[in-house]
């Protein structure tokens, strides 16, 4: 199970949100290079990169601070997520050197954009599908959907897309507690590869997530309990490697 810590871009800073509120943002940093090379530096294998801005505004907002971040870690591989909207877009950020896109409200707005880029870029494009009350939710989580997050992930299931990124905006930020259940019967329902996002507070979160792993669920993406030190960097890493 890979272990994904998160950097939140608004306004060129490093932030976490609650329940995606733009205006409750704790902020972390104000230099996104020396923050992936400090998650870089403690052993993490990837990087989960979000440009909150870009999510709202339907384009890259944070396009300096994320090359920030390429240039601080160049062996470190980056998903990028937050205002792709289109192919040129995609395209850009993969050859920038973004390992993998994050498509979001448009796996549900333009499923055919998002289609093609699973089957264009095969394994470097993930479905970020964010849900409130089991329903998936875009623009930066600002609009609730009808569609339910297992018919959405269902659609990509023959796209070739490298993973499912699942969200459970409630817990988002909270400490609260991964959402287990809704995790796992998602993992349970698709074929693809399940990143679970949402709540992560403690190891304890990480053990129940490596317990069930081989039911589908490839990793977790970290945010505020790395950031408040509740979670070990050194004690998680080691877990998941056992």
């Amino acid at each position: 199970m890979t272990l994904y810590p998160a950097i939140d871009l608004k306004g060129g800073q490093v932030v976490r949100l609650k329940r995606g509120d733009m205006a409750q943002a704790t902020v972390y940093s104000a230099e996104p290079g020396a923050q992936a090379r400090r998650f870089a530096a403690l052993g993490f294998p990837w990087l989960h990169v979000v440009d909150l801005d870009g999510a709202f505004a339907g384009r890259p907002a944070n396009a300096a601070a994320v090359e920030t971040i390429l240039a601080a870690v160049p062996g470190v591989p980056v998903q990028l997520g937050g205002g792709i909207r289109n192919m040129a877009t995609a395209e850009a950020w993969l050859d920038r050197g973004v390992r993998r896109v994050i498509l979001g409200s448009a796996a549900v707005k333009d499923p055919d954009f998002a289609m093609l880029a699973c089957r264009t870029w095969p394994d470097r494009v993930a479905v970020g599908i964010d849900a409130r009350g089991g329903m998936v939710a875009t623009e930066g989580w600002a609009e609730v959907s009808a569609l339910p997050a297992q018919d959405v992930a269902r659609r990509f299931e023959d796209a070739s897309a490298a993973a499912i990124i699942y969200t459970d905006i409630e817990r988002d930020g909270m400490l609260g507690g991964v959402n287990l259940e809704a995790t796992l019967a998602l993992a349970r329902a698709v074929r693809v590869p399940v990143i679970a996002s949402g709540g992560v507070a403690s190891l304890n979160d990480l053990v129940a997530l490596a317990a069930v792993a081989h039911e589908g669920i490839e990793g977790v993406i970290i945010g505020r309990a790395l950031y408040d030190g509740r979670i070990d960097p050194a004690k998680a890493l080691a877990l998941v490697a056992r």
